[in-house]
């Protein structure tokens, strides 16, 4: 006879035979799967089991955990379609993987990193269009002692992913239209900041958490940052192209006008409108490569809205920028961040020229964090020894890291040395 399951372990499936082995005898739990973002993108890094009964106790050696990993769109390498992924850890939890001296889950910790494509549930393709897509992404697991089986996704949990409202769009006078996704802090009556990101060509399209996830976004709304602002409200637009549109339809860096700044104008109106306890005199824009391009076209066309920006990977074109330009900048407050070995946005094209000019110009609040590669900042992957590509100069902000300029000297505010987030955060319009 079968054991009557609990009611939180969802509705068994029957399997076919062929399906991993299975026999007629076996057949599928539920699980929920936590999907982290981390610096290089979003990692499958913990699986949740219910059990038949409470346990006080688990054994990670009891537990293997396959995946497949499949899209529409074109067929995988074989090394990045199926595998075995590595438990590191097993511990008795909550259903939402909170650990317990006992309890009626059991959560499982796998093994994730940015050279392994088998723990990502994302994939960077390049058809339909250039950029990150969700892949289909199923977890069969098997606790060897007893048999069970768990091939049935019925929950995902997103840390601080979860915390933003996905839904968000606006539609322009001119028709464009925009998704976005927002954070709303717990916050008094008295003002709060703002704090905008706008995405890089790869995170185009009409799903905000490709944006969030796709690398390390949502940090904004972590707990670290939130509370060197004291609450911030966090706003996350998405074009369903690339900031860098033309109005000519091809890609612009500074030599013609592009489709979407004034939409995105009208955005950062519509929101603050609807959250009047915004202070307009603290909003913070950000981004990265097509993003920097965007963010730095805002400060040109709006000098007077933003209170700080934040740019890594500067996309846009020093030989585009105007001298005109360049006097609505020089009195902003900026931070740059790139890297010497990115080879997408040429630092000797693009942010060292631009930087240079606005020094000239007398510039009093702009920096310039220049490293000479991208490296694996948590240590977990050879520190110093890991380098990505050197485009991904984003990781140090998002992770609050940036802290020295150009010179090497640390950037100041009120007489002590600072972080990027620290820095934005002691801006504000005069």
């Amino acid at each position: 006879m079968w054991k009557k399951l609990p009611l939180w372990s969802m509705t068994l499936l029957w399997l076919p035979l062929a399906f991993g082995g299975l026999t007629a005898k076996e057949y599928t739990h539920s699980y929920t799967l936590v999907v982290t973002g981390f610096d290089w993108g979003p990692g499958a890094n913990k699986v949740i089991l219910p059990m038949d009964e409470t346990v006080d106790s688990v054994d990670r050696g009891n537990y293997r955990v396959e995946v497949t990993r499949k899209t529409d769109v074109r067929e995988l390498n074989p090394g990045e379609a199926k595998g075995t992924l590595q438990v590191l850890h097993a511990y008795v939890s909550d259903e939402d993987g909170h650990p317990l001296s006992e309890g009626a889950f059991v959560s499982l910790v796998l093994a994730v990193s940015p050279n392994d494509p088998l723990s990502s549930p994302m994939k960077y393709m390049t058809n339909p269009g250039r950029g990150n897509y969700w892949i289909d992404y199923s977890l069969m697991v098997r606790e060897l002692h007893t048999g069970k089986v768990f091939t049935n996704e019925t929950r995902r949990i997103r840390p601080i992913v979860d915390a933003f409202d996905l839904t968000g769009v606006y539609t322009h006078p001119d028709g464009t239209r925009l998704t976005y996704a927002s954070y709303v802090p717990e916050v008094g009556l008295e003002g709060a900041p703002l704090i905008i990101w706008l995405h890089g060509g790869g995170e185009g399209g009409t799903d905000p958490s490709i944006v969030l996830m796709a690398n390390r976004a949502a940090n904004y709304a972590s707990d670290e940052i939130q509370t060197i602002f004291q609450g911030a409200y966090v706003l996350v637009p998405q074009t369903s192209t690339r900031w860098m549109h033309g109005v000519s339809g091809g890609l612009t860096q500074g030599q013609e006008d592009d489709i979407y700044h004034k939409a995105l104008i009208g955005l950062f109106d519509q929101f603050i409108e609807k959250h009047p306890n915004i202070d307009p005199d603290r909003i913070y824009v950000g981004g990265c490569s097509n993003g920097g391009y965007m963010s730095l076209k805002l400060l040109i066309e709006n000098p007077d809205t933003f209170a700080a920006a934040f740019i890594s990977a500067l996309a846009y074109q020093s030989r585009y920028l105007t001298d005109t330009q360049l006097e609505k900048l020089k009195d902003q407050s900026i931070w740059f961040v790139h890297s010497a070995d990115d080879r997408t946005t040429v630092a000797s094209q693009t942010v060292i020229p631009v930087y240079e000019r606005l020094q000239v110009a007398g510039a009093k609040d702009v920096h310039l964090s220049l490293y000479d590669h991208v490296v694996d900042v948590t240590g977990l992957f050879g520190g110093s020894g890991y380098l990505y590509n050197g485009h991904l100069s984003w990781i140090y902000h998002h992770a609050n890291l940036c802290r020295l300029d150009y010179d090497g000297t640390p950037v100041m505010v009120d007489g002590r040395p600072v972080t990027i987030m620290e820095w934005v955060a002691a801006q504000r319009l005069e």
